[in-house]
């Protein structure tokens, strides 16, 4: 009987100790909800990362912990929190906020296409959920725009980059015409240089022929004029000498 007292005592003394660790855990939880309400957002994380070290699986402490790091900014870690929470969670209200929020996050990022399979997610778990149909519907209407926008950027680049090109061979073919322009000009120039040459040089031709031609002209007239005077004067009569 002794001994069996002694195993019901310890035995008591584990569930105790059991029961005081699964207590911790929600302590940890109220503390943190505790500092959340008063905006101390670090100080809450803290907590909570305390009750999830007393159990890992406590899915509570784990949505808790995701919101406190939103609150902090730190999104890409909020987001582990939420999908972890979103596997642990039994319960689908409140599964469908971890869906929530990690829709939240995606669509601040402008990811709406993500947002939008995030809050479909949560709308599975609790299709009442107006404030997720809400967030749904402005992300799918965001998403439209976005590829809108992006599509009339894609547009207007190409635009310009025709008009570049456009432009590009514009100067290239004012180019190709200026040097097409001056090498006619400068044809242009050398014929009109190769005509004044010719023509100087058939005036030239012209003018020996000129030269020429009075040349013989005068000649012929000298050569008549000494005949004439030849014919006019006497002959002498030219005698041999004897010697």
């Amino acid at each position: 009987m002794r001994y069996l007292r002694y195993i019901l005592v310890f035995a008591l003394m584990v569930l105790g100790l059991a029961k005081v660790g699964a207590q911790n855990d929600r302590n940890f939880i109220r503390q943190g909800n505790r500092a959340y309400h008063k905006q101390k957002w670090a100080a809450a994380e803290t907590q909570y990362r305390k009750a999830i070290s007393k159990n890992q699986k406590n899915a509570q402490a784990v949505y808790n912990l995701g919101c406190a790091l939103m609150m902090q900014q730190k999104d890409s870690m909020a987001m582990i929190q939420f999908e972890n929470a979103s596997k642990l969670e039994t319960n689908k209200m409140r599964r469908a906020r971890s869906y929530h929020n990690m829709g939240v996050v995606m669509q601040q990022h402008q990811q709406y296409a993500q947002a939008i399979g995030c809050y479909e997610n949560a709308l599975r778990c609790n299709p009442q959920d107006n404030a997720t149909r809400y967030n749904l519907a402005l992300c799918k209407k965001l998403l439209k725009n976005q590829k809108q926008n992006k599509q009339n950027d894609k547009n207007k680049k190409d635009k310009n980059k025709d008009k570049n090109k456009d432009k590009q061979n514009k100067d290239q073919n004012k180019d190709q015409n200026k040097g097409k322009n001056k090498n006619d000009k400068n044809k242009n120039n050398q014929n009109k240089n190769n005509q004044q040459n010719q023509k100087n040089q058939d005036k030239m031709s012209k003018d020996n022929a000129e030269q020429l031609l009075n040349a013989a002209i005068q000649q012929e007239k000298d050569t008549k004029r000494k005949m004439q005077k030849a014919m006019s004067q006497p002959r002498r009569k030219q005698y041999e000498k004897n010697w």
